[in-house]
């Protein structure tokens, strides 16, 4: 079963990511949530070579941040999850605080079984970027994860509104939402993030030059910024 992962039961303290970066092999972590049926799930091990199953970043990609960056995070985030509203507005901060050595990629993990509106909400971010590029993608992801009240409670009717609101064209926005042609990417996406090893969302990969380094959950802003030094200063 793949949950959203709970803030506080998912923090890799940072010792373990600054000992992630010296180590090669497995990354274990274990984690017990309550999801929405009252069951518990075991987010199991987590093996170093999925790792590797992270696609280089491109020209198709949502970044924010550094161009030239020493550290880049890769997020599998799913717009209807709580925690990842937390990470969002964690790495806003991260990449406001480090605009030239840290960059943010934004990629889709909806989960269904949970959030069944997430999967339009992911093709409307991407209806963003079609008509006003990766700033306007932005704009949208960030209008919508403060507005919606998490745990699929976002009405689908808002979505022309906070295009409207980030000024996008309401009937052209409409028209791409309705089409469908960015479903292909968002599962891909998908698949992606389950070949790393994603069990849950928010999942963030942490890339330091050779090093991957897993970081599971919502990780607190201060802690992601104690992280970020200690890469910075290897």
């Amino acid at each position: 079963m793949i949950v959203h992962m709970d803030k506080a039961k998912l923090i890799l303290p940072v010792s373990i990511l600054a000992a992630a970066v010296l180590i090669s092999g497995s990354f274990i972590y274990t984690a017990s949530k309550k999801d929405s049926a009252g069951g518990n799930a075991d987010a199991g091990a987590l093996e170093a070579n999925m790792l590797k199953n992270v696609k280089p970043v491109t020209q198709s990609d949502h970044v924010r941040g550094a161009t030239n960056p020493k550290i880049v995070v890769v997020e599998y985030s799913d717009t209807e999850c709580p925690f990842c509203k937390v990470f969002h507005a964690a790495m806003q901060r991260i990449v406001s605080e480090y605009p030239n050595d840290v960059a943010w990629v934004y990629r889709h993990f909806p989960l269904a079984q949970l959030h069944p509106k997430a999967f339009k909400e992911s093709v409307a971010t991407e209806c963003a970027a079609a008509l006003g590029g990766n700033e306007m993608f932005w704009k949208y992801t960030d209008r919508l994860l403060e507005v919606t009240p998490s745990n699929n409670g976002l009405d689908p009717a808002e979505l022309p509104n906070i295009a409207e609101y980030v000024g996008l064209d309401r009937e052209e926005f409409t028209t791409c939402l309705a089409k469908g042609d960015h479903d292909e990417k968002i599962q891909a996406h998908i698949n992606e993030a389950i070949d790393v090893g994603a069990r849950g969302t928010p999942f963030s990969v942490i890339i330091a030059g050779n090093d991957r380094i897993p970081v599971p959950g919502a990780l607190p802003y201060e802690s992601m910024k104690e992280a970020v030094e200690t890469l910075l200063e290897k």
